[in-house]
């Protein structure tokens, strides 16, 4: 399977980039071709500029600064995404990779004013993903990341596609045990995958 990795994070001696780099190694020792976007170390910009919203509805040629990222997507046959959660939310980032590559005619139609999703090449989805908070406070929050990948990413892919979110909550409270069981849990989940 071909696999896109969407990472980010900018500290590469962090937990999270001991994540992407397990990550990457589990779905390679599986035999899986992986495309490695580290959002960070390829200087991504999330900034969705003037132009591009004012362009957003019409189709875009390969000029467009984020066609590269768009014509990974279209190769790919299954995403998993690890990042951070910050502030309750996905870093910005990974934010203006949604906001600048998941555009229409890409991951959705318009056809007749209504949203057709159409990012069906996607088959499988996994999030790998930590929360400074305890789950508890991510709930009492709305969990918005969880529920972006499990609903609006889910309603994006292919009709059926694998959806898994792993996380490992109150990374702020966290010890070697708790982050070693998470790093075989992800492990368990990359080799299955």
């Amino acid at each position: 399977m071909n696999i896109l990795v969407l990472y980010a994070h900018p500290v590469e001696t962090s937990f999270n980039a001991g994540l992407h780099r397990l990550i990457v190694e589990r779905l390679t020792a599986a035999g899986h071709t992986i495309d490695d976007c580290d959002l960070y170390a390829e200087d991504f910009d999330p900034r969705l500029t003037r132009g591009e919203r004012l362009d957003y509805h019409n189709q875009r040629g390969p000029e467009d600064p984020a066609a590269p990222y768009v014509e990974r997507l279209l190769r790919a046959d299954a995403l998993v995404l690890a990042y951070p959660v910050w502030n309750y939310g996905f870093p910005a980032i990974l934010k203006g990779f949604f906001d600048r590559v998941f555009l229409p005619g890409v991951s959705f139609k318009l056809v007749e004013g209504k949203v057709q999703p159409s990012l069906h090449n996607i088959r499988k989805v996994a999030a790998i993903t930590t929360y400074g908070g305890s789950r508890f406070r991510a709930v009492l929050m709305g969990d918005p990341p969880r529920k972006l990948i499990k609903r609006m990413l889910r309603a994006t892919v292919k009709p059926g596609a694998s959806v898994t979110y792993l996380a490992h909550y109150a990374m702020n409270l966290s010890t070697d045990e708790t982050r070693k069981a998470f790093m075989t849990k992800v492990a368990a989940s990359m080799d299955a995958f």
